[in-house]
């Protein structure tokens, strides 16, 4: 089923992009930024979120890459950086991405006050919109935005209704798939009539992305620490420019240093049961398609305990999915899991691969640096070499959905050393152009005993990466157990 459904998939991305080139472009590529096209041609993600969006349709598809393509061109969304944007504009806060949803989504905040009609600043107010958009989409594609519609303290000269439909198109134009809800707070009484037409752009399929809320539901949707105290939340942030607010990534605890063989070894032998555990609860049938993925390794005559503790090392650097990047491959693709239990949280692992012919730099950074140990978190790899990173929550916290983990990678000359100094001086001295970056999601079972329908309903609300990163990782445990001597 699922082979079927991924040639599919690849049948109607390489029908559109035919037909793309074939209807609209010939003749007319002037209406288009050649750099879109090109992109078009090359990223599958990009026309499965436009099909997605059109329910597969694919001459609903075209018309929809058409409109979002011209448009992409009227506001040089390719080009368009800081630069582009009125200083006052950014300087305001009124617009920004800051913190994330229950279920792990970025905060697109639009602080409603800040915003006053005036037909001589609204296209840099549009473009300031598709500044972010377009920056976010560029690091997290495909990923979904919450979109934080803040109307406390908003009077009536704020009130305007042609931004408000902008806003709604690039979510449902220019930018598919991106829109996870619409969390709309405090909203007045008097702009009750203005958001029926919200409604009616949206379309009767999205109005159940529309989240009316005050201080008593907005924790519903995104958890106190990050909203601010007017609603109800303890996140001091504080806007201000510049810097450009980012993705507040920072340097987690114990940059670097040794692991000690037995917390590594203990660390890897609890995730190893764990998923046993988890695994022996899976139906047969769903044990037989997750181990067709997979060839396990073959049996061993190992005897020695030494040799044993070897082959659970093994198993648990297996590679999961890879994020394949020009620099580093990176597993798991998507999103670190992380199993609880009686003795607490428990830790995960992250695999780099060196691809090139140099060594390559690297940290890993997260935005909640107060959360995790991270053993290295600054080091390099060698050429054709792999580094395995143990990322651990620190002091019980909690693991959360809404946790994000950087990978920065560059590469080094061969001239350069690699010690703790050189590195420093490295990371400031690299061009920000030459960075390879990628980002984790994080994931938390929340039972080391899930019973089989919770591990069903987790899997089936994943990706398809998440789904088989978590699949091949329970594989891997099983294949462990089976070749390892009684």
């Amino acid at each position: 089923m699922a082979e079927n459904n991924t040639q599919n998939k690849a049948k109607l991305v390489s029908e559109t992009r035919r037909r793309f080139e074939a209807e609209y472009v010939t003749d007319k590529s002037d209406k288009y930024d050649s750099r879109d096209i090109e992109r078009l041609q090359q990223d599958d993600n990009w026309v499965e979120n436009y099909l997605i969006w059109r329910h597969n349709v694919v001459d609903e598809t075209l018309k929809m890459i058409d409109e979002s393509f011209q448009w992409r061109k009227e506001f040089s969304v390719n080009d368009l950086n800081e630069s582009s944007i009125p200083r006052w504009l950014l300087e305001i806060g009124g617009i920004y991405l800051h913190g994330y949803d229950k279920e792990g989504n970025k905060l697109f905040w639009i602080r409603v006050k800040y915003h006053i009609k005036d037909q001589k600043t609204i296209m840099d107010k549009k473009k300031l919109i598709a500044f972010w958009l377009e920056r976010y989409a560029k690091r997290e594609n495909g990923k979904p935005l919450t979109v934080m519609f803040d109307l406390s303290e908003t009077g009536l000269n704020s009130i305007d209704m042609d931004f408000v439909r902008f806003i709604i198109n690039c979510f449902k134009v220019y930018y598919p798939k991106y829109l996870s809800k619409i969390v709309i707070f405090d909203m007045p009484w008097i702009m009750n009539a203005a958001f029926k037409i919200v409604k009616s752009w949206l379309g009767p399929e999205a109005v159940s992305l529309l989240k009316f809320t005050s201080k008593n539901e907005i924790q519903d949707y995104v958890s106190a620490e990050y909203l601010p105290p007017h609603m109800g939340g303890t996140d001091p942030f504080k806007y201000s420019y510049p810097p450009l607010v980012d993705d507040d990534f920072q340097t987690p605890l114990c940059e670097n240093g040794p692991i000690t063989s037995e917390d590594e070894t203990s660390s890897k032998e609890d995730i190893e049961t764990d998923g046993k555990e988890a695994l022996e609860r899976v139906s047969n049938e769903e044990q037989t398609a997750i181990l067709k993925k997979i060839t396990p390794t073959e049996p061993t005559s190992k005897t020695d305990e030494n040799e044993k503790v070897d082959s659970k090392v093994k198993a648990f650097k297996k590679p999961l999915s890879v994020f394949k990047g020009p620099l580093l491959h990176i597993s798991p693709a998507e999103e670190l899991y992380f199993g609880s239990a009686e003795s607490g949280e428990k830790k995960t692992l992250i695999v780099l691969t060196n691809v090139t012919k140099n060594m390559v730099a690297f940290k890993v950074k997260t935005t909640a640096p107060e959360k995790y140990r991270v053993k290295p978190s600054n080091s390099s790899c060698d050429p054709g070499a792999s580094v395995d990173i143990v990322v651990s929550p620190h002091g019980g916290l909690t693991v959360s959905a809404q946790d994000r983990f950087l990978i920065m990678a560059a590469e080094m000359e061969q001239s350069l050393s690699s010690g703790p100094t050189e590195l420093a001086q490295f990371w400031k001295e690299v061009p920000r152009d030459k960075v390879m970056e990628h980002r984790l999601r994080c994931h938390n079972i929340e039972s080391s005993k899930p019973n089989t329908l919770m591990l069903k309903d987790n899997i089936s609300s994943l990706s398809d990466k998440a789904r088989e990163d978590l699949y091949l990782q329970f594989a891997n445990f099983r294949c462990e157990t089976d070749c390892s001597p009684p």
